[in-house]
């Protein structure tokens, strides 16, 4: 099995963010990111999921605020038992204060994180609060469809820079 290095902190201001190592090109890559812990460990299990199934190595790690600063979290994702429970909203773990608990506000979570994806895939790491109020509005207006779109968008830009 071949080592990997460890997961460099995300940038920008402290969020959930899950790093997913990739050992062909030996890099780490945002692939989930969220303002809220849930909608990063549903992604996490989908995509734990997906790459299981295809045969890929899976090799994650979790970062999140603790005391206004960054913290690498134990990823939760060590077995297919685990992987299951993150996955589902019925067997995941009580939320949190702040932290959303039903089917619109995961999915609020979810344009959220694609759209801050697509933000860091082009570049835009430190944003304002005016900008994080711009990412909101966008989150609530559009469908998921659309928010892809838009990342793809930013993510395409940010590959011709």
């Amino acid at each position: 099995m071949q080592t990997r290095p460890e997961s460099p902190r995300p940038q920008g201001a402290p969020r959930w963010v899950a790093m997913f190592y990739h050992p062909a090109a030996r890099t780490w890559r945002a692939a989930a990111e969220s303002p809220h812990r849930s909608p990063v460990l549903h992604a996490l299990g989908e995509m734990t999921q997906t790459l299981r199934a295809r045969g890929d190595e899976v090799s994650f790690a979790l970062w999140g605020p603790k005391d206004g600063a960054w913290h690498r979290f134990e990823t939760p994702l060590k077995s297919d038992t685990h992987l299951k429970r993150a996955a589902s909203s019925q067997s995941a773990p009580e939320p949190s204060a702040g932290e959303p608990a039903q089917l619109a506000e995961r999915m609020t979570g979810r344009r959220h994180q694609v759209l801050m994806s697509g933000l860091s895939k082009a570049g835009l790491y430190a944003l304002s609060p005016e900008d994080d109020a711009t990412v909101r509005a966008l989150v609530e207006r559009l469908d998921e469809a659309a928010v892809r779109r838009v990342a793809h968008w930013l993510a395409a830009a940010g590959q011709h820079t």
